[in-house]
């Protein structure tokens, strides 16, 4: 095997935790509103189970509201009845038009939760990056038995562990502004 396709199959792979990261990230809330923490609830939209941006317009008028309008009036309850049924763990507050999400003040307890729980996130990914490079070093260590010059797989697993000490780096940053953006009241 070519060794610029392992690095690039390690990178792609490490690319993709990063993402991932990101992704759950976006979903831990920090005591403001975010449209994002909306993500994972799914609505029964006539027998199909919708992601609630297909069926609703999300918005956040404020830095402590989320406002969700549906679509179709008919739509209000079954809205308000999947976001009480999610993990959000927000009270709904629905008026006949639109549905109101007051984001509570984060208490100290509940910030370290979120901590420990974002902690919990970058170990993950930093395992999964781990992970990449020990696949690449594998695949380098096979080519060296299948022919390939040994210094060139030596020169390989080197180049693997830059890129998993860049991408580790990133998780470490990304890991940093969450925590700051979690503990600032």
């Amino acid at each position: 095997m070519d060794t610029t396709a392992i690095k690039k199959d390690a990178e792609e792979k490490m690319q993709m935790t990063l993402e991932f990261l990101e992704e759950t990230f976006s979903r831990i809330r920090a005591g403001r509103a975010n449209a994002k923490i909306l993500d994972g609830v799914r609505v029964d939209y006539y027998g199909t189970m919708s992601p609630l941006s297909s069926v609703a317009t999300v918005t956040v008028p404020d830095a402590k509201t989320i406002m969700i309008q549906p679509w179709e009036k008919s739509m209000l309850k079954v809205v308000e009845k999947a976001i009480m049924d999610s993990d959000v763990g927000i009270t709904p507050e629905n008026n006949g038009e639109v549905i109101r999400l007051g984001i509570p003040p984060l208490t100290e307890e509940r910030r370290k939760q979120l901590v420990k729980q974002t902690k919990q996130e970058a170990e993950d990914a930093k395992v999964s990056i781990r992970n990449a490079r020990r696949e690449g070093i594998d695949e380098a260590k096979k080519a060296v038995k299948n022919g390939m010059p040994e210094d060139m797989g030596k020169d390989l697993e080197a180049d693997l562990q830059k890129i998993h000490d860049k991408y580790i780096k990133k998780v470490d940053e990304l890991f940093v502004l969450k925590e700051k953006e979690i503990l600032t009241v």
